[in-house]
C-alpha cells in the first residue's frame, strides 16, 4: 500500500500517471470498439452454421479476429502499424491524421476516442478525490465508453462488457467501495427487472420491441456499482436526454420514426453523471419528493 500513499500524496505525479494510463486505455478501446462486434458476429455465424448442421466444407471461411490478432492495419493499403505509429493521440498529429505509407485520412475518431478517456478519468479523480475507490471507479468510466461507442454503431451492448462491470459492481460493493452491499444487491435487481418490465409492457401494447435486452443489463451494471437510490435519477436523466435528441434528430434530420436509437449512450452519460454527483443529485432528488 505504500506505493499508493506515495501516489495520493503526489498530485502531480497521480495526475499525470493517471493521465497517461487513460490514454492507453483509450487507444485499447478503440481496438475493442471496433474488434467486439466483428468478434460477436463470427460467434454467431459459427453457432448458426453448427445449429443447422451445415457441413465443414460449406462453411464461410473467414479470418479469426481477436483483440490481439490480427495486427491493426491501415483500412487503404495494408501497412501493418508499427508500434512508434501507434502512441496515443502524438502519432496522430505526428502523421498529421495521415497514413504513413499511404497518406490517406486516419478518422479523428481514434484520437478523440483517446483523449476523451483521458480527459473523463482525470475529471473522475477530480471529483471524487484520490483513492483506491476512484481508481475502482475508473474502470466503471473506461467500460461505460466503450459500450457507449459499440452501441452508437451496432446498437448492440455486449454482454462481454455489462455483465463482468455488473458483477464486478456486485463484488467491490460487497466490501463497501462505492456504496453497501444491500444497496448494490438491490441496486442491481431494480435495474434489471424496471427496464425488462418497460420492455415487456410496451410489447404487449404495441407488438414491438421497444428496446434490446443489453440495456437490461446496462442499468443492472450501473445499480450494481451505485445503488438502488441513485436509478431514479439515472432513469430521468437518461430518457430526458434520449427523448430530446431523438425528437431533435426526428424534426431537424428527418430520422425516420421507424428507426431505433440506441438508448445506451444516454444511460451511460446518466451513471457517468451519477458517479461524478451522486450526493448532489440524490440530495436535489430527495428535496423533490420531500423525504
Amino acid at each position: 500500500m505504500e506505493i499508493f500513499e506515495h501516489f495520493f500524496g503526489s498530485p502531480w505525479l497521480l495526475y499525470s500517471s493517471v493521465a497517461i494510463l487513460s490514454l492507453c486505455v483509450g487507444s485499447f478501446l478503440n481496438v475493442v470498439i471496433l474488434r467486439l462486434p466483428k468478434m460477436m458476429e463470427q460467434d454467431w455465424r459459427c453457432q448458426c452454421e453448427e445449429f443447422l448442421e451445415v457441413p465443414e466444407g460449406q462453411r464461410k471461411e473467414a479470418q479469426r479476429i481477436t483483440l490481439s490478432t490480427p495486427n491493426s492495419t491501415c483500412p487503404g493499403c495494408g501497412h501493418e502499424i508499427k508500434p512508434w505509429e501507434n502512441i496515443p493521440v502524438l502519432s496522430y498529429l505526428i502523421l498529421r491524421g495521415k497514413c504513413a505509407s499511404c497518406k490517406t485520412s486516419i478518422s479523428p475518431r481514434y484520437p478523440i476516442i483517446e483523449a476523451a478517456t483521458a480527459v473523463f478519468s482525470v475529471v473522475t479523480l477530480l471529483v471524487l478525490g484520490p483513492s483506491i475507490e476512484t481508481l475502482w471507479a475508473l474502470v466503471l468510466v473506461w467500460g461505460l465508453i466503450a459500450l457507449t461507442m459499440i452501441d452508437f454503431d451496432t446498437q448492440l451492448l455486449p454482454d462481454s462488457i455489462t455483465l463482468p462491470l455488473l458483477w464486478l459492481g456486485l463484488i467491490l460493493n460487497y466490501f463497501g467501495i462505492l456504496t453497501d452491499f444491500q444497496s448494490a444487491f438491490w441496486g442491481a435487481v431494480a435495474g434489471y427487472l424496471s427496464l425488462w418490465s418497460v420492455y415487456w409492457l410496451f410489447k404487449l401494447v404495441t407488438g414491438k420491441e421497444g428496446m434490446g435486452h443489453g440495456d437490461f443489463k446496462l442499468l443492472a451494471a450501473l445499480g450494481a456499482w451505485l445503488g438502488w437510490q441513485l436509478l431514479p435519477a439515472v432513469i430521468l436523466l437518461s430518457s430526458v436526454v434520449g427523448a430530446v435528441v431523438g425528437i431533435s434528430l426526428i424534426i431537424f434530420k428527418r430520422h425516420g420514426r421507424e428507426v431505433p436509437i440506441p438508448f445506451g449512450p444516454y444511460l451511460a452519460a446518466a451513471g457517468l453523471l451519477c458517479l461524478w454527483f451522486g450526493p448532489e443529485i440524490q440530495a436535489i432528488w430527495y428535496a423533490y419528493l420531500g423525504v
